[in-house]
């Protein structure tokens, strides 16, 4: 589809049909992202779920690697007090 920027004060505006919105799925917070020549919009909510469920699911495996006493005895000359 193309379209034409509209211009709104010191903004420019694009309007996105009804039915293109619901073919996308989008609805309520969205996230824009910017490259060169290049606008993309696309669901706040499920990026934002995306990366807790990443750093959630990471946090056990980064624990069981880290807490060692390996671990502990490495880092020790860095913590302050020692």
């Amino acid at each position: 589809m193309i379209t034409s920027l509209i211009s709104i004060a010191n903004s420019k505006e694009v309007r996105v049909p009804k039915s293109l919105l619901k073919q996308s799925g989008l609805d309520g917070e969205v996230e824009i992202k910017v490259k060169k020549g290049e606008i993309k919009i696309v669901s706040a909510s499920s990026k934002n779920n995306s990366v807790l469920d990443t750093m959630l699911l990471s946090e056990k495996t980064l624990g069981v690697d880290w807490n060692r006493p390996e671990e502990d005895e490495a880092w020790a000359s860095l913590q302050s007090g020692k």
